[in-house]
């Protein structure tokens, strides 16, 4: 998805990325062929609750310059005639892409101008000196050294160890929370128009469950949030002794998790169960059963946990003399990339001014 910046708070990195990130990207959507779908996005309103917090958001969308209209019960159900709400926000300027495709071309674009890349490569440890860094790396079994004038690492899952090894102070570490989804079943391909969203609680962390159309015509619904056991913990089952006694250890992670206590136990329980899940949907798409919802590949959000238990919702770097860390970049990074390495560039620029 092309986000539009609707839930961010005005002023911040993620809100000037994602906007300035959705005319770039689709800039390059069209300079090299690939198709874009601008379909919108509702955001819906279920109840008397959400229709107040509609208005709050209304207002922010203002506030970030954001092209939107308020709906009423009449107009929303004119638009999405299988979709039960009170009223939602119209966001017109949010699309669909593959991101597959941009990634492609952007590698393509990248080796052109002499980009090397090297694929299933970890980093095994890292040193930085006064004129260099050297990383040690392993890669299909073979160990290699690079020496580097400059590192910069985006590394996601593993952000927080990569400033570790360079003995960078770092106050925060990195908790991952895995986001189920599910795929619709074909018949509902052109079940909406739209993609659909709920009205976000913004005292909890994370949107909750949306259908989202993918640009094949296909309907993904979620993510969840479930608490995580394995940084890279992909499938169904998953547990790691190091990442779970290194984030026990933590006391941001005990802090977060208290806060958000009943909120983590009830998205495990709909993990589990089916149910539950469907709830969510159900509750702007009556029409949806259990048996409609097909198995999806499931992500692993890298969220960056303060030490006091603050969940970071901005971007967040660290920086050395000769590295420079991305240890948050939150969503939509993907929207915000072209501006994110626009930002990451003029930093390293400054960097190096500063070291001569």
């Amino acid at each position: 998805m092309i986000h539009a910046g609707v839930y961010y708070q005005p002023g911040s990195l993620k809100a000037d990325f994602c906007k300035r990130g959705a005319e770039q990207t689709v800039t390059f959507c069209e300079q090299h062929g690939i198709e874009v779908e601008n379909c919108g996005k509702l955001l819906v309103a279920t109840s008397l609750d959400e229709m107040a917090r509609m208005e709050n958001l209304y207002e922010r969308c203002l506030d970030n310059e954001i092209e939107v209209e308020l709906l009423t019960q009449e107009q929303l159900k004119e638009r999405e005639p299988n979709v039960t709400g009170l009223g939602a926000i119209y966001v017109k300027s949010t699309s669909i892409v593959d991101y597959r495709k941009v990634t492609l071309k952007m590698v393509e674009e990248f080796v052109s101008h002499g980009g090397q890349i090297s694929l299933r490569t970890r980093v095994t440890a890292m040193e930085e000196h006064a004129e260099e860094v050297q990383l040690t790396c392993v890669s299909d079994g073979q160990t290699m050294q690079l020496n580097c004038d400059f590192v910069i690492t985006c590394c996601g899952l593993m952000a927080d160890r990569m400033t570790k090894m360079l003995k960078i102070p770092t106050d925060f570490q990195i908790v991952p929370y895995r986001g189920e989804y599910y795929r619709l079943d074909e018949r509902f391909h052109d079940y909406v128009s739209h993609l659909i969203y709920p009205i976000p609680d913004p005292e909890l962390p994370f949107l909750g469950v949306h259908l989202t159309r993918m640009v094949d015509g296909s309907i993904t619904v979620g993510p969840n949030a479930v608490q995580g056991w394995k940084r890279e913990g992909y499938s169904r089952v998953n547990f790691s002794i190091k990442d779970s006694l290194q984030m026990l250890s933590f006391s941001g992670f005990w802090r977060v998790t208290s806060k958000h206590l009943m909120t983590g136990i009830q998205e495990l329980r709909d993990s589990w169960w089916k149910k539950g899940y469907l709830k969510r949907v159900q509750k702007y798409c009556p029409d949806i059963s259990s048996t409609d919802l097909k198995a999806y590949p499931a992500g692993i959000r890298a969220q960056a946990v303060m030490r006091d238990g603050t969940l970071v919702h901005d971007f967040l770097f660290s920086e050395s003399a000769r590295t420079l860390h991305v240890c948050n970049a939150p969503s939509p990074a993907a929207t915000s990339a072209i501006p994110i390495g626009e930002y990451i560039c003029n930093k390293v620029a400054k960097l190096k001014v500063s070291s001569l």
